[in-house]
């Protein structure tokens, strides 16, 4: 019996330790210290980036996921490239993340934004994250990208229609 329980212990140990882990979502900047931290690993070759799965359920709020998920849909069924044509958590096609810090900015019970503020390639980059309490921890609701003195929210833009899908009854001709 002692050898048993031994072995239970042992798998149940095993699967905690290769189970993925969660997100920070104690804090709002939590989600955004994680999404980084997988950008700096896509950035290298390596993953997926914070947008797509596994992570993307854990960082983002329902509904961005959601947005996110229809877009990759677009993407398969009409072989185009979708809403985002961009990383938005570096705010460009290409870069890197340098001397990244944070900060927060509560803006009502449950909700917050936080400013990432980071170097790439020698210019200083803001990206704005529009944070949601939602399930018990902090998700990503919305993106913020400046581009040319201009805000580009990555929900409104996901939020447009499509030519064609299959989640807009009309088939992409691929």
């Amino acid at each position: 019996m002692h050898t048993l329980t031994l072995i239970g212990s042992a798998a149940i140990g095993l699967s905690l330790a290769t189970a993925p882990a969660l997100a920070d979502d104690t804090t709002p900047s939590g989600p955004v210290r994680d999404a980084y931290a997988i950008t700096v690993k896509t950035l290298a070759g390596r993953g997926a980036p914070p947008w797509r799965p596994p992570h993307r359920d854990k960082l983002l709020s329902k509904s961005l996921a959601a947005l996110f998920a229809r877009d990759d849909v677009y993407q398969d069924e009409a072989g185009e490239m979708g809403h985002i044509g961009a990383d938005p958590f570096i705010n460009g096609q290409d870069g890197e993340v340098k001397k990244l810090n944070f900060d927060t900015i509560p803006v009502a019970a449950g909700k917050a934004t936080v400013l990432a503020n980071f170097s790439s390639f020698g210019k200083p980059m803001v990206v704005t994250f529009k944070m949601l309490r939602e399930n018990g921890g902090w998700r990503i609701d919305d993106i913020v990208n400046t581009f040319e003195g201009k805000d580009y929210s990555v929900r409104e833009q996901l939020s447009q229609p499509y030519d064609c899908g299959s989640f807009m009854g009309k088939p992409c001709k691929r």
